[in-house]
């Protein structure tokens, strides 16, 4: 099941965060002819081309629904999570691999457990990072849902984590 986007659609482009689909080329290449959605990354203004019949495998996804961000925000306010005493390098890569899945679940998974974390100690800088990142990605995305500023969004988060 491939999802079809037009041109002027918001997608999700797994860690990159929200693009536009700026335009649907053809191309030939060797001899085959190949349709592309050209992406507009929003916050780097990077263009992307992913050809058609390779979206699923590469992660692009529809903007998540308004009964997702109901089960994101719950997830962002569990507090009952087993902060394993993982080392932190093997932790940090367990949060990359979340993040490169593109799923805002998982996503929202490491901004809650980096937010919880910094409660009880000094995040490294590679956890900041990882912290700055999750938190982009999920803020860029809700705030397009919801057509509301960034700045709303993270007040929203703010207030989840100050509970």
């Amino acid at each position: 099941m491939s999802i079809e986007f037009q041109v002027g659609d918001r997608a999700v482009y797994p860690a990159q965060g929200v693009a536009e689909i700026v335009g649907i080329d053809t191309k030939e290449i060797m001899g085959t002819s190949q349709t592309f959605y050209v992406l507009r990354v929003m916050d780097s203004d990077k263009k992307i081309m992913i050809p058609v019949n390779n979206v699923a495998n590469v992660g692009l996804r529809a903007i998540v629904s308004s009964k997702e961000i109901d089960e994101l925000y719950d997830i962002l306010r569990e507090r009952d999570v087993d902060l394993n005493q993982q080392t932190w390098n093997r932790r940090y890569r367990a949060y990359v691999e979340k993040i490169k899945t593109g799923s805002p679940f998982e996503i929202a998974e490491v901004l809650r457990d980096l937010n919880l974390l910094k409660f009880h100690k000094t995040l490294s800088f590679g956890e900041r990072k990882m912290l700055d990142t999750a938190r982009r990605l999920l803020v860029q995305e809700i705030a397009v849902a919801k057509e509301k500023t960034e700045e709303a969004i993270l007040e929203e988060l703010e207030h989840i984590f100050s509970a």
